[in-house]
């Protein structure tokens, strides 16, 4: 890949001077070609691939402080994907720096359980309310796929089912098979992942017909962009019941965000199993197995069953990662972060919304999900879901000082941020505007972005 000049970010006309105008992308630009060629696709993430983001406006960053970051060219932004939801209290958070730097000075990883292994199990399972044991690993994908396995291990049964309208659980086979992105996956494997979807209680009923006592787990995220429906959580569970099927919850977005104890906790609706991560560490890498002991001791050794290979991993209880578990409850405890999250996320829907309707394109730019992490769906004239007018957006809020995957709050995210991020958005959704009666093409400066599950490039 070789890097391209674009034109220059004042080619396109505006309306309104920036409140902020980053410097030229040039550094970024210039590193594209070795990232792709030392990294396939040039991102460990693929939600942070160069696809993601204006062709000419994919900064790489170099450092991050509370809900601000910095890239190579030193432009500075406010930010709204924090780590792909991992990050609720900001980046750099100085307590739990501190108890990471405290915890390597004893050595990270040794070679035998260590009593902070104990604490922070403990903590965890009285903090969270959400099992009676757990087990802890570094990512969502490997304690999502534990807990299919422990469920098929439990009920003797291969066939597992996850939602339809939830966009991701696992880099694994069961789950990958589903998505348009398949290629590597067999298709013996494929056939073991059924779908189902959300609030569609008689669905999921059929879906237990045609497939009598056989499915071994049922696994969502408890709420995502809609609420569930009145009755919806509650069925599943007595459905699950009567056929002995387990309920597997995916809480690892929802998991201190939604509330200390996950969605199911405000909700009111308890799974067999839970899978918890990316908030629990802010931004370090740890994820939590938890449910009901009659399941996850089947991974242990006091059981005469047959014994389940559960999760070992080499790096699971790095010494670092649970303290600054136990730093993240702590902060928890001691303040309202989650009352944050939804307060800070109500005003800034809020704002926004007032924004698209005085800019006239609210048909156009909808405002999604729970105040705590909202997310956001772009149209073009014809009211039709557009990457295009995304790919705008992007490219004029950056352009405006900011980064905008989604609009997912953090607690380092004041009401005065939030206020400055809404008077650059309402100045960004002018240009979208003159974009839906003038064409896309008199303003969007490169290519579109693309959706991550796509079957070729």
């Amino acid at each position: 890949m070789t890097a391209v000049s674009p034109p220059p970010l004042h080619a396109l006309p505006v309306e309104n001077p920036p409140l902020l105008t980053p410097n030229d992308f040039v550094g970024s630009r210039l590193l594209q070609e070795r990232m792709h060629a030392a990294i396939p696709g040039g991102s460990h993430t693929y939600a942070k691939g160069d696809d993601q983001f204006p062709e000419y406006m994919a900064p790489y960053l170099v450092r991050g402080r509370g809900c601000r970051v910095w890239d190579v060219d030193e432009n500075e932004f406010i930010e709204y994907g924090m780590g792909l939801r991992s990050v609720t209290l900001g980046h750099a958070y100085g307590p739990v720096v501190h108890a990471a730097q405290r915890a390597m000075t004893r050595g990270t990883n040794l070679g035998r359980p260590t009593t902070l292994e104990l604490s922070t199990a403990e903590e965890f399972l009285a903090f969270t309310q959400a099992g009676e044991m757990v087990k802890f690993a570094k990512n969502g994908s490997d304690v999502t796929t534990a807990a299919l396995k422990l469920a098929r291990a439990y009920t003797g049964r291969d066939l597992v089912a996850c939602c339809a309208d939830h966009p991701f659980f696992s880099t694994d086979d069961w789950f990958m098979g589903t998505t348009p992105v398949a290629a590597g996956v067999p298709a013996a494997v494929r056939a073991l992942t059924l779908r189902f979807r959300y609030n569609d209680l008689a669905g999921v009923e059929q879906l237990f017909a045609e497939h009598p006592r056989q499915l071994a787990a049922l696994i969502l995220e408890v709420e995502r962009d809609v609420p569930p429906a009145p009755g919806f959580l509650a069925g599943l569970r007595r459905l699950c019941d009567q056929e002995g099927t387990v309920l597997v919850f995916d809480e690892i977005i929802t998991g201190f965000r939604w509330h200390h104890g996950g969605a199911q906790a405000l909700h009111g609706v308890r799974p067999d199993l839970s899978t918890f991560a990316k908030a629990l560490g802010n931004g370090f890498a740890i994820a939590a197995l938890t449910g009901r002991r009659e399941l996850m001791e089947l991974g242990g050794l006091q059981h005469q069953r047959e014994r389940v290979f559960l999760l070992s991993t080499t790096y699971g209880a790095e010494s670092h990662a649970l303290a600054v578990a136990r730093a993240v409850m702590r902060t928890y405890t001691l303040e309202p972060v989650v009352a944050h999250l939804h307060e800070q996320g109500r005003r800034l829907r809020e704002g926004l919304e007032a924004a698209a309707r005085d800019q006239d394109v609210a048909p156009y730019f909808q405002i999604m999900g729970p105040a705590c992490c909202l997310a956001y769906g772009t149209r073009d004239a014809n009211g039709q879901p557009s990457q295009g007018f995304r790919t705008l957006f992007l490219q004029e809020t950056l352009r405006r000082g900011l980064l905008l995957p989604s609009f997912v709050i953090s607690y380092a995210h004041t009401a005065s941020i939030v206020d400055q991020t809404v008077a650059r958005v309402h100045e960004a959704l002018g240009v979208y505007r003159r974009a839906l009666t003038e064409g896309l093409d008199h303003y969007l400066l490169g290519r579109p972005v693309q959706p991550v599950y796509r079957t070729h490039n």
